[in-house]
């Protein structure tokens, strides 16, 4: 709230001689009820306006008329700096709950003293921060103001104006063209050609240290209408948006699908060329800032979690920014950034890096033995190999070079050569600094990546590399004598342990594979189902009974009928869940193969499989939380088959009868006797319909090859029946409206008119999430659209249940309407 002067009306007092004392006591009552108001903590009581004579203090604040944006001083905690906490203006989120600065006044100069401290109009017309009891002004609009009667006003996009008091249109300065890291909606994102404006945001020196950074987001100043990302200290840019086209840049594709905002590249010729957006939905909070990290970056507020994710980031991979770990680093692709220091180096400054500011990289343990003169023929400095990195790009070629042993020679002859490598293309030197080092995967890459690099290290730095290579060789020797023992003796006890338990459960050590698999004799399974007697369910390939391992551990043992379908469904079955291991997939505890008999044991769960909750009136009715942390189990699990495992593994039969809940209802996917084996260098797989109807994809019935599409389609149908707590094959209810309606094809309907409520499981009465229910059926409707392309893969599914995804309204699938109408 802005401090107002004197001369403000609740302070005006007409003073006089005598006063009767009901004239004395009613001025004081409403002066009371007055302050008493203005001490109330109400968003009425803020204002969004300094006016000439005002000021706003340290513990003041100016708030955007739609409550959005706050501007006020802040301090940082001061973890990156030995010095007391340092104070800025700046401008923030004013309804998020979780401190996020997104426009700061003073960044390259803060303040240590807040005791005078004030935000208020100068004389000459500018916004200023002054110290009261020095008057030395710390910063300044520094505008060219012709007349001294100005308004400052923070406005509901963010941006702070300073205006002519006469006239309010007039901008005379804005703190949307002097942006820091954070890129507003409606802001402007390029050059003004009259006055020769570069705005661009740059990031923050460091997480605690809002000072400017070394990375910059600009609009390309060679004139091509593109955005790029760069380091002020380097003029080539690490990524690129492409050209514009349009709607979108034409190496951001997913622009053109963006359901958050709506794009505009602008070029008057004579006068400006940016880019801006701005939102479709103005009630949504979002973040379009440039990390200290170097990449650009997307947070929506979530209020379900009470925090930011990030929605989009340019460039995908963190090791694609230019130096982003420093000097002699090595930089591994990771979801999150991952930097260590070479060999032979240490961190510059760990308190740096404690706050993501690794501009320093790392330093030699031990100075390099290069003489001052130019003979270097007893140089005691020698290489250390790095195998496996993608090396850097500013190489000098050592020409005179022909083998490895001329070029390390080649590099020690050079003071500032610290490293070099030999291959197919020759000898490559490089000088002083090593930036840009990351590791690969040896043997996954296929192009150039996966080089060996041979550092330049002291001595010293070599011996004790080789000291400390020598002593862990040591340790693993003995390591793994003793682990010998140890497993020997162990093995031995098993032996004597079996012998003795003769009704327990016998496990073949021989046939016992490496993940743990155990292979069962058929007496003892016989046994520990008691002959087979109290049956869970059954399928079409035979029955699952339950038994007991010891009397104690519960399991589900299935039992194969029919001499072919049920050794087909075996050995897919062994080979495809026996091989993965999955919080969301049901586990594969062992199996019995004797004579012409196969079973397979599984672990057992408690609450049986999902369609006894949905469509079975029973005591243990899912609620709606149950059903999404189901729905979202089911998408994680599958999205592991798909994408995760050494092959792709398509599952075939996704339906609520194979999702079976564990004792606390947590979905584990089961029966992959359908299962098919995708190789990753295949795209899709040829073979023969499987799976059950009402769940079958359309392009079984093609008969073209399938892709894990297929799983992403029964996997929608799911959904559906998960909403409507009943058959995808059952009419809806009366009130739903026409009886004879397909229900996939009515949920569309329903999703497009907005009346999701319609669609939900009766048997919910009402304690329903209608915006996570309105989620559920967007994406249960797109996952069942008629081409496969069309459909999201399980991974997006699985990021859209979580929050980090928007989509759009789904289109009716045509092939499903038409078979609702037939």
């Amino acid at each position: 709230m802005a401090r107002l002067s004197s001369t403000h009306p609740i302070f005006a007092a007409s003073s006089s001689a005598r006063l009767h004392p009901l004239q004395f006591i009613m001025p004081l009552l409403i002066v009371f009820t007055l302050l008493l108001y203005l001490c109330i903590p109400a968003n009425s009581a803020a204002t969004d306006t300094i006016l000439a004579g005002q000021a706003l203090g340290v513990n003041d604040k100016l708030i955007s008329k739609n409550g959005r944006y706050a501007l006020g001083f802040f301090e940082t905690n001061g973890k990156s700096s030995e010095n007391t906490n340092n104070w800025y203006l700046g401008i923030w989120f004013n309804t998020v709950p979780k401190f996020t600065s997104a426009w700061v006044a003073n960044r390259d100069k803060p303040i240590k003293n807040t005791t005078s401290l004030e935000l208020t109009i100068s004389q000459d017309g500018n916004l200023v921060i002054l110290n009261r009891s020095t008057k030395f002004i710390i910063w300044s609009t520094q505008a060219n103001i012709k007349r001294n009667s100005t308004t400052a006003v923070l406005l509901n996009s963010g941006n702070l104006i300073l205006s002519n008091s006469s006239n309010s249109s007039e901008f005379l300065w804005q703190s949307f063209d002097q942006p820091t890291d954070t890129f507003f909606p409606e802001a402007k994102l390029g050059w003004d050609k009259v006055s020769g404006l570069n705005r661009r945001i740059v990031s923050w020196k460091n997480l605690d240290d809002p000072a400017t950074g070394v990375y910059c987001y600009e609009l390309d100043p060679s004139g091509v209408n593109q955005l790029l990302l760069a380091r002020l200290d380097h003029s080539v840019p690490y990524w690129s948006s492409g050209p514009w086209g349009g709607k979108s840049f034409a190496l951001v594709p997913e622009m053109a699908r963006n359901v958050r905002w709506i794009s505009e590249f602008v070029n008057n010729i004579d006068h400006e060329r940016y880019y801006t957006y701005s939102l479709l939905n103005e009630k949504a909070v979002t973040r379009h800032v440039i990390d200290v990290s170097g990449q650009l970056k997307v947070f929506v507020w979530f209020e379900g979690s009470k925090d930011w994710q990030m929605v989009f980031a340019k460039p995908r991979t963190p090791c694609d920014v230019y130096a982003v770990c420093g000097p002699f680093t090595i930089c591994s692709d990771n979801a999150l950034l991952d930097c260590k220091c070479m060999k032979g180096f240490t961190i510059t400054s760990r308190k740096d890096w404690e706050v993501e500011d690794r501009t320093g990289g790392c330093s030699r343990n031990t100075p390099l033995d290069c003489s001052s003169n130019k003979s270097t023929t007893h140089t005691t400095d020698n290489f250390y190999s790095v195998s496996c990195v993608m090396l850097p790009h500013n190489a000098t070629i050592g020409e005179a070079a022909k083998s490895k042993s001329e070029c390390k020679q080649f590099c020690l002859n050079n003071c500032s050569c610290t490293a070099y490598s030999f291959s197919n293309n020759g000898c490559s030197i490089w000088h002083n600094e090593l930036l840009n080092i990351r590791q690969v995967q040896c043997g996954v890459s296929i192009n150039a990546n996966g080089e060996t690099l041979y550092l330049r290290l002291s001595a010293k730095d070599i011996q004790s590399l080789k000291n400390k290579r020598k002593g862990i060789l040591i340790e693993v020797a003995v390591g793994t004598g003793v682990s010998a023992l140890g497993l020997f003796a162990l093995i031995l006890l098993l032996m004597f342990w079996s012998n003795k338990q003769k009704r327990s459960v016998r496990i073949v050590h021989d046939a016992q594979g490496c993940n743990g698999i155990v292979v069962f004799r058929y007496t003892d399974l016989h046994r520990a189902t008691k002959n087979f007697t109290e049956e869970l369910g059954k399928g079409s390939f035979g029955s699952v009974f339950k038994g007991f391992i010891d009397d104690s551990v519960s399991i589900a043992v299935k039992r194969l009928d029919g001499a072919y379908q049920g050794e087909k469904q075996f050995r897919t079955e062994v080979s495809s869940i026996g091989s993965v291991q999955h919080i969301n997939l049901v586990k594969l505890v062992g199996f019995c193969c004797e004579g012409s008999r196969r079973l397979l044991v599984y672990e057992h769960m408690s609450n049986g499989s999902l369609d006894i909750h949905i469509f079975r009136t029973n005591p243990m009715m899912l609620n709606w939380t149950a059903r999404y942390k189901i729905a979202l189990g089911v998408a994680r699990g599958l999205a592991y088959l798909h994408e995760s495992c050494r092959d792709c593994i398509i599952h075939c039969d996704i339906k609520p009868e194979n999702i079976l809940l564990d004792a606390s209802f947590h979905p584990k996917i089961a029966d992959f006797g359908m299962a098919k084996l995708l190789g990753r260098d295949y795209s899709r797989v040829l073979t023969t319909i499987r799976g059950t109807a009402g769940y079958l994809a359309p392009e079984w019935i093609t008969g073209v090859p399938i892709t894990p599409k297929v799983d992403v389609y029964s996997y929608g149908m799911v959904l559906l029946e998960m909403i409507s707590g009943r058959r995808n094959s059952c009419a809806p209810s009366s009130s739903g409206g026409n009886l004879d309606i397909y229900f996939p094809v009515h949920a569309t309907h329903k999703l497009l008119e907005g009346d999701v409520e319609s669609l939900l499981d009766n048997k919910l009465q009402g304690g329903v999430n209608l915006d996570e229910a309105e989620l559920v059926c967007k994406v249960a409707c797109w996952c069942i659209q008629d081409k496969e392309f069309d459909r999201p893969t399980m991974g997006e599914v699985v990021q859209i249940l979580e929050g980090l995804v928007d989509i759009r309204m789904p289109p009716i699938p045509r092939l499903l309407q038409a078979i609702g109408r037939s």
